[in-house]
């Protein structure tokens, strides 16, 4: 199945929109290669609102937020991971309104790690929610209702937000139209990503707001097709590592030699994360632990 994107999207920077029943989006502007036009936050209910994602640290994204929320009160502040672009501007909305923080947890790694974390500046590290949400936790609100469905794979600590008997999931980082969720260790974990996408798949949601970028209006169709993709990028790794590519380096210059070069770091990570997982699997072999840079090899 074919994979589509969706790249036509309206950042409507300093207001919000109205993306569902009792629900907007505010998107931040931090636009980059790896955020699309922004960090979306959403704003759910009517009276007492939930925040999804409150967004990075910028006091335009903050007044912002705070035009749309209106004087009314918020009861619950809900961080879907601890990436710089979704957690740090919970702390001052926390101050402001008073709402506790929710979230799987603090950020970590999804592997133990004899080596020093690269992605360590991308990550909130001083993020540390009043509320741990377990998986399937069913958080009460004034008029909704939000479950949490725990998603590791592009950080272990991941989190989507099922608004309850709306058909509509706050898909974060894990699932979003305008691209591919970067998975890249030691944060994140191809497997446990493949896995968190089967689960996805075995809903009914019907509309998947994501933290970047529009909305995924048949999600099924569109997970399947990410699936797809992920396998494909799979094979054409045995493929480099059988035809005699050994390094990350040389197979992410013939698999994404038509990708933007500013993104060649990430597709080495999420090379690399394919990896970890082949490893795994007894399908590819490496001295040691798999590493950036490291020397693959056909298994057997």
């Amino acid at each position: 199945m074919a994979l589509e994107f969706d790249t036509s999207f309206d950042p409507a920077y300093g207001r919000a929109v109205a993306v569902a029943p009792d629900v907007l989006r505010i998107t931040a502007i931090n636009p980059s290669p790896f955020t699309f036009h922004g960090t979306n936050s959403y704003l759910v209910g009517r009276e007492t609102l939930a925040v999804i994602d409150p967004g990075p640290e910028d006091d335009a994204h903050l007044e912002t937020l705070l035009t749309a929320i209106a004087g009314r009160p918020v009861s619950h502040i809900f961080v879907s991971h601890t990436h710089r672009d979704h957690s740090p501007l919970a702390a001052r909305l926390k101050e402001l309104t008073g709402a506790p923080t929710l979230a799987e947890g603090p950020h970590r790694p999804a592997r133990p790690l004899p080596e020093v974390n690269p992605l360590d500046a991308s990550a909130d590290l001083g993020f540390v929610p009043d509320v741990v949400l377990a998986d399937n936790a069913l958080t009460q609100g004034d008029g909704w209702a939000i479950r949490t469905v725990l998603t590791p794979g592009h950080t272990a600590n991941h989190a989507v937000f099922a608004l309850e008997g709306t058909g509509t999931l706050f898909s974060a980082d894990h699932v979003m139209a305008w691209s591919t969720s970067i998975v890249a260790p030691p944060d994140g974990a191809m497997a446990d990503y493949m896995s968190s996408l089967d689960r996805l798949l075995a809903r009914d949601d019907r509309l998947l707001l994501p933290g970047h970028g529009g909305p995924v209006t048949a999600p099924r169709r569109f997970m399947r097709g990410l699936k797809t993709h992920r396998k494909m990028r799979e094979r054409a790794i045995l493929e480099r590592i059988r035809s005699g590519d050994r390094t990350i380096k040389e197979m992410v210059g013939a698999i994404y030699r038509d990708t933007d070069p500013r993104l060649h770091g990430a597709a080495g990570l999420s090379v690399l994360a394919h990896l970890e997982d082949l490893v795994a699997r007894g399908l590819v072999a490496t001295d040691g632990e798999p590493a950036i840079d490291g020397v693959f090899s056909p298994a057997g």
